[in-house]
């Protein structure tokens, strides 16, 4: 939703197309395993077959396959689960505890049911264990109870700890909720992994953001079917897919510089935005108004990797930048986001309107949001800010045409830094003075690809089933007749 796709995102694809990718030895040994210990799945299984499972750990979660009988890997899991962001060391041993191999149980002919093989096993240990208890004097009536207590444990003590570890998790089911979610967890993957093998901020920030779209995906999938759950899908698979070009253009650009500390891209003293970058307390990175309840948007086309063709669309947004004003009975507003063909509009200063137009849904994607600092950013720096036009009357008219309800807009009370950043170029970075303690604090890319993600919620919460009306009467744009 922020910056066009130009290339494809590395090895991502490579990632949970197959159980163990990386180790396919990995996989012969769990499945030979699977078929002497387990139900493998083919044509005899019924609704009520329950198939072993082979767990694939992963840093975010698992997948879990099942073992066709053909002999092929199977291509889509028959469960996913995700890790709660951040978690504990404790947390985390609550996913090897889930992912642990099922527990060996024994037919009893006496009840229906099974018991654990781990529940005999304790039975007999502790029935010898109170048998030489009691021969060397200790009372019955308190052996007796340790005998009966243990098993009992053994049996119904797992389930306890399974049910406590689920609370940390969020497990998805089904041929169509896991085939959503693994195209998100490959391209989650891809990021953990290059952010395992670098210590830069920006890399591991960027592992962290996805893993919380991730999670937020999970969340979707288990409340909804996938039917009523696409739109937001696809807006995050989309968001993920960004955010993994952002990490390959950190790399590209580091290697180039041979440098990690090479993320500025012009002159410093220049600002990349409509207004400069500068030092705020560190605050969190999201907004703080918060539009009417949300409704549910059309559902969106799946992205592409390769280049979009430079014709014009309409599902594109401005994201700009402006200073504050406090509308009757509400707080600050301090950033706006309008449709592109707001632009425009006649009331906006014109023929300036619509070359920014023209360059700002130049081979974009339905549903982006492109901030003016990204158009900065094309433009050289705003060195060529000339041969477009007057970015700051053309926002300032915007601005009077939204605060007189002459198209719609989400009006936006960003926090400073979160501001900041927006008016940052895709690739600067800004930094941040923690006023208590007078640390300095780094913000870079994938900080503001965060600011956007949440814009991006906020825009279809405002949205109720249709994109931004941008007003009327309109001037066609310059390129209208390549567009049709």
């Amino acid at each position: 939703m922020t910056d066009t796709l130009h290339t494809s995102p590395p090895t991502a694809a490579a990632h949970h197309e197959r159980p163990f990718t990386r180790d396919p030895g990995r996989w012969e040994k769990e499945r030979s395993h699977a078929l002497r210990t387990g139900h493998v799945r083919d044509h005899t299984c019924s609704a009520a077959c329950e198939p072993v499972l082979v767990h694939e750990r992963t840093p975010w979660g698992w997948l879990a396959w099942t073992v066709p009988g053909d002999g092929s890997p199977p291509e889509i899991p028959h469960q996913i689960g995700v890790l709660t962001p951040a978690a504990t060391r404790t947390q985390r041993l609550a996913l090897r505890w889930l992912t642990r191999r099922p527990a060996q149980r024994i037919a009893v002919n006496v009840v229906p049911g099974s018991l654990r093989f781990a529940t005999v096993a304790v039975a007999l240990i502790s029935l010898l264990a109170g048998l030489f208890a009691t021969r060397h004097g200790v009372r019955a009536d308190v052996a007796l109870p340790a005998m009966l207590l243990a098993p009992l444990l053994a049996e119904h003590l797992p389930d306890r700890l399974d049910a406590r570890a689920r609370e940390h998790v969020r497990i998805i089911e089904g041929e169509g909720p896991c085939r959503y979610l693994q195209r998100l967890a490959a391209l989650h993957t891809n990021l953990v992994q290059t952010a395992t093998s670098s210590d830069r901020y920006e890399l591991h920030r960027s592992a962290e953001v996805g893993h919380n779209l991730l999670w937020d995906a999970a969340g979707l999938l288990q409340t909804q079917d996938t039917r009523a759950a696409s739109a937001s899908i696809i807006t995050r698979e989309r968001l993920m897919l960004q955010l993994t070009h952002q990490v390959a253009q950190i790399l590209k650009y580091t290697a180039e510089d041979g440098t990690a500390d090479a993320n500025q891209d012009s002159d410093p003293a220049r600002p990349l935005g409509p207004h400069t970058p500068g030092t705020s307390p560190t605050t969190p990175p999201a907004p703080r108004h918060v539009p009417n309840p949300p409704l549910q948007k059309g559902t969106f086309p799946m992205p592409q990797l390769e280049p979009t063709p430079a014709v014009p669309s309409l599902d594109v947004y401005l994201f700009f930048a402006h200073e504050p004003y406090h509308p009757a009975g509400s707080q600050e507003i301090n950033t706006t986001v309008v449709a592109a063909a707001s632009l425009l509009h006649p009331r906006v200063r014109q023929p300036d309107g619509a070359r920014i137009h023209d360059r700002l849904v130049r081979g974009r994607r339905p549903g982006e949001i492109v901030p003016l600092s990204t158009l900065t950013h094309e433009l050289d720096g705003g060195a060529r800010w000339p041969e477009v036009g007057d970015w700051e009357a053309t926002t300032h008219d915007l601005l009077r045409l939204v605060r007189d309800h002459g198209c719609d807009a989400l009006s936006l009370g960003l926090p400073g830094i979160a501001r900041a950043l927006v008016c940052a170029g895709p690739r600067s970075e800004v930094r941040a003075v923690d006023p208590t303690t007078g640390r300095h604090r780094a913000l870079g890319p994938a900080d503001r690809i965060e600011v956007l993600v949440e814009v991006g919620k906020q825009l279809a919460w405002a949205e109720a089933g249709s994109p931004l009306w941008p007003g009327d009467d309109l001037l066609p744009p310059i390129n209208s007749a390549d567009a049709s």
